[in-house]
């Protein structure tokens, strides 16, 4: 137990933040911004904290704390730290401001979008905290509220649809999977992750789901399965987000990519693999297909796309399912032991991190794009950007060059762990998976190309202004992660490395 709750003080800052701003009406829209940033940082701060007091060779849950909630249905408010929350906390912690930055010359009513924003940002990071399901579901549940507020109040044309779209879908999912956790809860009485992982190793939960007889063990699993694929989403659940994200405004769309999405590959990590461990390996021979059509359809579809931002959204597919990729790999083998599975697993986790910072990045660059052509955000709309904008050029090239996967930058590393592990485990999806890479160095390519060089058209043709220090400031400490953590990125893999080589060696298997 700790005795500061620095991760209760992590979740509930921001919710804090966003009931200040709630109470004080007249606060003005500067002020408003301001109190909203700073309350947004304030979980960056609470991070470094966390950081400090972490120790990377304790693969347990560090900085605990256990409170007594609802003690008829054994529910404890439980909270607890390890790698893969950490480095989840550390992103989460670095988007929330940069959103709020992107955010910062919004006319409409910035002090609700200020409280939208900070509730999004506890409500994530208590998904990423939080060990008791109760607790979880509730954070999960409500992470969709701020998100379809600020994808319809503050979004395009087709913001309206696109976020009851967003809603339906993820709602609909998070149902399967509150049934599935009811029959768990049923059969063992217990909530607790931790616990029912201990139970999964062992074979009692899934002795006890088989108490219930019939397709209803199966069932279970699936429920379960539906309500984090669709969150990722897992190809092909994914057919709400390229509206989503590209409707909604572009703090909102860094959010979205850059965090929202991770909360299904953890819960797939933190959840679906150690408490199904069997009925995972038999659905990973179709499991692993379906994340090959997401790297692989997800970079051909944004290949085909004219509107820059539903590009990036669509990259957002193709790269996130490289994660999934990794995970279905080492489920589909008996006994993944060995470099394969864990180069599989680091690079899953590095990918997670890599790509949150990158896409965020991108998804601001586009929305630089629009503000200054008067909303136009098509591919044929620019030219000669580098020249009118060279500064804004080079970080929208780097961010470009980070998410294609070069070698020096963030985004190499992991595409190239998980690479390495898949091939040795699963060598034909791996060589199919391989096309994604291609068509997303060919979009890519394209989008800086068409952007950037050739004849000046459109909105370049004018007074296209470059970066402010305003813009700057977003950008900076993004493109500083990418080439951090491109040359060390000992400095992140330390901190989940022990943890990996736990779960390879004592998660349960079939």
């Amino acid at each position: 137990m700790s005795a500061l709750p620095t991760l209760s003080l992590i979740v509930f800052l921001p919710w804090a933040g966003a009931l200040l701003l709630a109470l004080m009406p007249k606060l003005g829209a500067r002020g408003s911004r301001a109190t909203a940033l700073a309350f947004s940082l304030s979980t960056l701060a609470l991070s470094a904290v966390a950081i400090g007091s972490f120790n990377p060779a304790t693969t347990g849950y560090q900085l605990a704390e256990l409170h007594d909630w609802i003690p008829s249905l054994n529910v404890h408010f439980s909270l607890g730290l390890d790698g893969l929350s950490l480095i989840l906390v550390l992103l989460t912690a670095i988007i929330g401001p940069a959103g709020l930055l992107a955010s910062w010359r919004q006319e409409r009513d910035p002090r609700l979008m200020g409280i939208f924003f900070l509730v999004l940002q506890g409500s994530a990071l208590g998904v990423f905290l939080a060990l008791d399901f109760v607790p979880w579901f509730m954070f999960w549940e409500l992470s969709l509220v701020p998100a379809y507020f600020l994808i319809k109040l503050w979004g395009g044309p087709g913001a309206p649809r696109a976020a009851y779209q967003f809603m339906v879908y993820t709602i609909g999912g998070s149902a399967f999977m509150l049934m599935g956790f009811a029959a768990i809860f049923l059969t063992t009485g217990t909530l607790d992750f931790p616990e029912l992982s201990r139970l999964a190793a062992d074979g009692t939960l899934a002795s006890k789901l088989a108490t219930l007889g019939g397709f209803w063990p199966h069932a279970v699993f699936l429920g379960v399965f539906l309500g984090l694929a669709v969150k990722v989403p897992l190809f092909p659940f994914h057919s709400w987000l390229p509206s989503a994200y590209a409707e909604a405004p572009v703090g909102a769309s860094m959010f979205l990519t850059g965090v929202m999405s991770k909360m299904g590959v953890y819960g797939f990590l933190r959840i679906l693999w150690p408490l199904f461990p069997a009925p995972l390996h038999a659905a990973s021979p179709c499991l692993i297909w379906l994340a090959v059509a997401g790297v692989v359809f997800g970079a051909f579809a944004a290949m085909k796309q004219s509107d820059l931002k539903r590009m990036v959204a669509y990259s957002s597919i193709n790269h996130v399912s490289y994660c999934l990729l990794a995970l279905f790999a080492v489920s589909l083998v008996t006994r993944p032991g060995g470099s394969a599975a864990t180069s599989a697993l680091a690079g899953a986790l590095l990918q997670m991190f890599n790509h949150g910072v990158s896409a965020a990045a991108l998804f601001f660059c586009v929305g630089v794009l629009e503000s200054r052509s008067g909303g136009r955000r098509g591919l044929g709309d620019f030219g000669g950007v580098r020249t009118a904008a060279p500064i804004f050029a080079g970080f929208c090239g780097i961010s470009l060059f980070s998410s294609l996967g070069l070698p020096g930058l963030n985004g190499f590393v992991g595409e190239f762990l998980i690479f390495r592990g898949v091939w040795g485990l699963a060598p034909w999806c791996t060589a199919v998976a391989c096309l994604g890479l291609f068509a997303t160095a060919f979009f890519l390519l394209t989008f800086w190309q068409r952007v950037f060089h050739g004849p000046r058209a459109g909105a370049a043709a004018g007074a296209f202004s470059d970066l402010s220090r305003l813009e700057i400031a977003t950008l900076v400490p993004l493109v500083a992660l990418m080439f951090l953590f491109g040359v060390l990125p000992q400095l992140l893999t330390g901190l989940f490395n022990p943890l990996v080589a736990a779960w390879v060696g004592h998660l349960p298997l079939p």
